[in-house]
């Protein structure tokens, strides 16, 4: 029998009615009746045990429900930076800007780097808990017990790049800033612990410096900035503000810096020059360079039809393409390898071409404006009367650390054999370009990678050099430092104020466990959880997600899914470079084809046309590649 221990809302301040102004947005008769419909069938037939085409219908009005009822202002006024007050730069009219302003041109901070991070649930519901409840049950215990590494159990669907490939992408939409120096969270350890210090200290997420006082005295929730724009503009390899953008760039046919088809050493990091490098590794390493030779060849193949075109134009146009390249790749391949379930797969291809198809879309173009029948890109702009932001809820659910292995066997195309096996620490940060030498060319990098598993998302999964990561000093004057980020983890959604898993569900109409047994079908884990956590409603988020039971060929469960599905569309919908500026005025006819006509395959065989024998028959270059020897 359970415990009679309070839930978390025991430790959360009262709720508060200043919350934004109201919201005009909500679907048509005909969404709503839908909603309704599929809401009383989901009760009873979840959709992912319908039939592929009325699943993929339930996902849409699913997404409406969503986009209606969990997108919330992260302001007390509803605004993300200030009005325009006379008419934007003549460049922003035409290409993204460096830190994202401009987007959307009636509020042209919307979006940009340094304004908060939205929520998808009401503010009086996200803030945090109290001490000492915010370390109950204990970080580090959670960390230790429930998701350290015990044997590495592999994805078997997916390969190494795609666990690359999303902190690649993540580095492009989520970064808080370097943490605050000044009065670390202290982490209660048992006496056995064999941690270096005591109490284990956390340094906390750098605080909202807009914060004004008239939302202090309104009791409004903290926030947090993100330093990235929240738009998909490729900002990991671009940078986020125009200085950085500068030096990565050659100046000469709009192209970016390399040498030898590599990017070059930054000489005071010794990690190579590109948009954002924290948190840097191998895989980080071959995906920027892959795309930096991308960029360039797009300015390669607009000079030849542009002739007259200068550097800034090629520079901008290029950009914008590869960025849309990226997002199409991320929506098309990446997203239906972690989640192959059939419906799925159906769902994010209609994200992008509509119920049309590609091969109908790309043979007559677009029908009409409708997302449903020709896809997002090209629809519309559309905010539902919020204003864009990623939220923290989109960046806990992004919480996939257990992709990553604790080692890497690097094997060389030609015959198969191994090179060299490296333990993480020996592909990190300055040592990643050392992993590239006349032992291993890229091309064997890639190839290990394409033939190699990342981790299940599972708990006891997370990768052990994670539980204790030597982190080096940062720009703000951080020291360096020895890290459990598991335990980072785990305390990040408590400080950020993300309700726990039960809640969590709850607000996302979904039903909360009754009991440790219905979380999970592991009884092991149900054993376990129950003796760290002691009542169901006090489960962490990332502990419930990663115990849960996922639908039959996903990655991961239902309750991150639910986020998923209404924030990965939403940051397309939003965008004004993907609905209503999606167009051959903008990006040029070629470019628009470029897009259409490209996926990962091709581009990887662009750069690395050797890798050929290893994609045959390949329909996702996510998946696990063909062994050649």
């Amino acid at each position: 029998m359970q415990s009679a221990v309070p839930g978390p809302e025991a430790g959360r301040s009262s709720p508060h009615s200043m919350a934004g102004p109201p919201r005009t947005w909500r679907p048509s008769l005909g969404g709503r009746l839908a909603v309704r419909f599929f809401s009383v069938l989901n009760a009873v037939v979840p959709w992912h045990r319908l039939p592929k085409l009325i699943g993929g219908l339930n996902l849409h009005i699913l997404r409406l429900s969503l986009r209606e009822q969990n997108l919330h202002h992260p302001t007390r006024d509803g605004q993300q930076g200030s009005r325009a007050s006379g008419p934007p730069p003549a460049e922003a009219l035409a290409f993204r800007t460096a830190d994202g302003q401009f987007n959307d041109l009636r509020c042209p901070m919307m979006g940009a780097t340094q304004t908060r991070f939205g929520r998808n649930f009401p503010l009086h519901e996200v803030h945090p808990e109290f001490e000492p409840r915010l370390m109950e049950p204990s970080p580090r215990k959670v960390s230790q017990q429930l998701l350290a590494r015990t044997d590495f159990k592999p994805a078997r669907t997916l390969n190494l790049l795609a666990a690359a490939w999303i902190q690649f992408q993540i580095h492009d939409w989520f970064n808080h800033g370097d943490n605050e120096i000044e009065h670390p969270f202290a982490i209660p350890l048992d006496p056995d612990d064999p941690w270096h210090e005591r109490p284990m200290k956390v340094r906390r997420t750098r605080r909202d410096t807009t914060r004004t006082e008239e939302e202090e005295r309104a009791g409004l929730p903290p926030a947090y900035i993100n330093m990235a724009s929240h738009w998909w503009d490729a900002s990991a390899i671009y940078g986020s503000d125009a200085e950085t953008t500068r030096k990565l760039r050659s100046h000469e046919g709009g192209k970016l810096r390399t040498e030898n088809r590599r990017l070059p050493l930054d000489p005071a990091t010794k990690i190579v020059s590109t948009g954002f490098s924290t948190n840097w590794w191998i895989g980080l390493e071959i995906l920027h360079t892959l795309f930096a030779l991308e960029h360039n060849a797009i300015c390669d193949r607009l000079k030849l039809e542009f002739p007259n075109w200068d550097d800034e134009q090629l520079f901008q146009t290029a950009r914008l393409i590869n960025a849309a390249l990226m997002a199409k790749i991320h929506t098309v391949e990446w997203t239906p390898a972690i989640l192959g379930h059939p419906t799925m797969q159906f769902g994010m291809r209609a994200n992008w071409w509509g119920l049309a198809g590609e091969r109908l879309t790309k043979l007559i173009g677009r029908i009409g404006s409708s997302e449903v029948f020709s896809g997002i890109p090209g629809s519309p702009q559309d905010h539902q009367d919020v204003p864009f932001s990623l939220t923290e809820e989109f960046v806990s659910v992004y919480r996939m650390h257990s992709l990553l292995p604790d080692e890497i066997v690097f094997r060389r195309l030609a015959n198969g054999e191994i090179a060299k096996t490296l333990t993480m620490e020996e592909v990190l940060r300055e040592k990643s370009h050392a992993v590239i030498d006349g032992n291993l060319t890229i091309v064997d990098a890639l190839y290990s990678f394409g033939i190699s598993h990342p981790g299940a998302l599972t708990l006891h999964n997370f990768p052990n050099f994670l539980c204790r990561l030597d982190v080096p000093a940062d720009a703000s004057g951080g020291p360096a430092e020895t890290v459990d980020l598991g335990a980072i983890d785990v305390l990040r959604d408590r400080e950020r104020g993300v309700p726990r898993y039960n809640r969590f569900r709850k607000l996302l109409r979904l039903k909360p466990a009754g009991s440790f047994e219905e979380l999970t079908d592991n009884a092991a884990w149900a054993r376990e959880l129950r003796a760290i956590y002691g009542h169901v409603d006090r489960v962490d988020l990332l502990v419930g997600s990663l115990a849960e039971t996922p639908p039959k060929g996903f990655g991961f469960g239902e309750t991150s899914f639910r986020i998923f599905i209404l924030m990965a569309s939403r940051r397309i919908k939003s965008d004004r470079f993907f609905t209503d500026d999606y167009s051959p005025r903008l990006y040029s006819q070629l470019g628009l084809d470029w897009i259409s006509r490209n996926d990962m395959s091709s581009v990887l065989l662009r750069h690395y046309p050797e890798l050929k024998p290893a994609l045959w028959r390949s329909d996702n270059a996510f998946a696990p590649w063909r062994e050649l020897h």
